[in-house]
């Protein structure tokens, strides 16, 4: 049986695609889908995680594989608690006497019910007290950006389900917003465009692997292609296609409109002195969603700001988030209880 410590702490990144998670003195541990096989009839749990994911689009009728968040907050609790305790459970072992103390990652568009809910999942799923962190936030210590120094740092968190944009100065947001638009969007629309031009039917699956192998933000230098296979619509046989990245790009561009739209306003409201702070510093890009070839030159094509991508985009967060626990337990320098990125102070239901 595994102990937890004392002084476990952990920083959780529950994500609509992917949940990350950071323990303190060992970095990141874990990182699974955001997947959940369940019965049909009796909701009970089939399989989690990366096993549930390799279910998507081949489960029998009795089984089904769902996603407990979407859009960045929770759509099933069960589930998503579920799926949170499972995975501490699998770091630390279960029977575990001593509860951790977690920071978890909350959409800065979520709503007050929705913010209370993640913070539930969090407790219900074994946590002795829950510090909530804005993901922006998160994403810009994880991102290493100097989130505590006297100028403007912008962050654009690209996720699965939300984009968070955030302007940092002195540990506080200044300016912020967010879009519903992120990377499962991106996917939907490459399955939008083969239905409407193809009359082709694809899963989730394979419109994630397109947009990985030939999406992209921005004209390529030289433009890709490759073959495609799902089912035909009109007759309801198998078919194999080929598009081009071009096609993909156009799809894309909505979405990606959305979100260089909702950074445009964002540095629109920044006051003067933050801007020309971001103008000479650029811009971060994090999250799973800022992988997309070309995305760094769309924004900054956007906002005539330099745009980068961070190390390690994905697991931004959920370092961030771990990192923000630890110097709450160091208690020196750097980011400290009081800091006002926190969206409130701990939660303890227990009281």
């Amino acid at each position: 049986m595994k102990w937890f410590s004392i002084n476990t702490s952990l920083g959780i990144d529950l994500g609509t695609s992917n949940v990350l998670v950071y323990q303190q003195g060992k970095g990141l541990v874990l990182r699974e889908p955001a997947v959940v096989a369940v019965t049909r009839s009796e909701g009970k749990l089939v399989a989690i995680g990366e096993e549930a994911w390799k279910m998507l689009g081949r489960t029998p009728g009795n089984i089904q594989a769902v996603s407990p968040l979407k859009e960045g907050v929770i759509a099933n609790y069960s589930v998503a608690t579920s799926l949170l305790r499972h995975l501490l459970d699998r770091l630390c072992g279960r029977g575990r006497m001593v509860h951790p103390e977690v920071a978890i990652s909350i959409p800065s568009g979520a709503t007050g019910v929705e913010r209370r809910a993640m913070l539930d999942v969090a407790h219900d799923a074994g946590a002795r007290r829950v510090y909530p962190l804005l993901s922006p936030v998160a994403a810009a210590i994880g991102a290493g950006l100097p989130v505590t120094a006297p100028y403007g740092n912008l962050v654009v968190n690209i996720g699965g389900g939300t984009t968070d944009i955030a302007v940092i100065s002195l540990g506080g947001v200044v300016t912020g917003g967010s879009v519903r638009v992120a990377g499962q969007h991106f996917d939907e629309m490459i399955v939008r465009h083969l239905r409407r031009e193809y009359n082709l039917v694809i899963g989730a699956r394979m419109a994630e692997e397109i947009k990985i192998l030939i999406g992209s933000a921005v004209p390529l230098g030289v433009e890709q292609s490759m073959e495609v296979r799902g089912r035909d619509l009109m007759n309801g046989l198998p078919q194999t296609i080929t598009i081009s990245s071009t096609e993909i790009r156009d799809a894309l561009s909505e979405p990606l409109a959305a979100i260089g739209d909702r950074v445009c306003q964002v540095l629109e409201q920044t006051p003067p002195e933050l801007a020309a702070d971001v103008m000479e510093r650029g811009i971060a890009l994090t999250g799973g969603g800022a992988l997309m070839r070309g995305l760094d030159g769309f924004i900054a094509g956007r906002t005539n700001a330099p745009a980068r991508v961070a190390d390690d985009p994905i697991s931004c967060v959920a370092l961030g988030a771990g990192m923000y626990m630890e110097s709450l337990r160091r208690q020196q320098g750097g980011w400290q209880p009081n800091a006002p990125a926190v969206t409130g102070g701990p939660y303890d239901r227990s009281g």
